[in-house]
């Protein structure tokens, strides 16, 4: 070589004995380097799916609690008056029992005849406001016991009815829309001994 290929050699180690020897090592920087990309975008394409997961999985809550809320909400509309409709069954109760206890020589008298009429009006309008807010009366006398409706009380033994048949009403019982309001409380049928 001649002196100007030697005055190259040392200009150019010169200038690369200021750069970091892991740079200077060129087979090993372009595969350590490929393999950091590959394994950086590796990372990021393993963050994205996870973050596009997670958004799937936070939209499908957001939906089911939107929905439980509609539900609620309609529950809350469906089913407001039944508190009301609760407290207000002793009222329907009593009317039943007035009208039940009047003796019917007592409805044809001149004086209270009209009463009794006030009565039983009261009680049509009770029942009318009731039909209004889907509240109505169980049918439970004759019917078998239905023990999602009726609440037996006692047994009576009698060879009138099939056993498990519901032959005394206690006390009359109300469902609002599908919804047990109160149990109807029954005297059912039994073989006498």
């Amino acid at each position: 070589m001649n002196n100007d290929g030697k005055s190259r050699d040392e200009a150019v180690e010169k200038e690369l004995a200021g750069v970091p020897e892991d740079l200077l090592d060129e087979g090993d920087s372009a595969d350590g380097e490929e393999g950091t990309l590959d394994d950086a975008l590796n990372s990021l394409r393993g963050d994205l799916d996870k973050a596009q997961q997670d958004v799937l999985y936070a939209r499908a809550e957001v939906q089911n609690v939107r929905r439980r809320m509609e539900k609620d909400i309609q529950d809350a509309r469906t089913y407001a008056a039944t508190g009301f409709a609760r407290d207000v069954l002793s009222v329907a109760d009593n009317l039943a029992r007035a009208i039940d206890h009047f003796p019917a020589e007592l409805r044809e008298d001149e004086k209270l005849r009209n009463f009794f009429a006030g009565i039983e009006a009261t009680q049509r309008e009770l029942d009318k406001v009731f039909a209004q807010h889907g509240v109505t009366r169980i049918a439970a006398k004759g019917l078998p016991l239905d023990p999602h409706q009726h609440q037996a009380m006692l047994e009576i033994p009698t060879s009138d009815a099939a056993p498990g048949t519901v032959v005394q009403e206690m006390q009359a019982g109300y469902m609002i829309r599908d919804r047990l309001l109160r149990p109807a409380m029954v005297g059912v049928a039994r073989k006498p001994d």
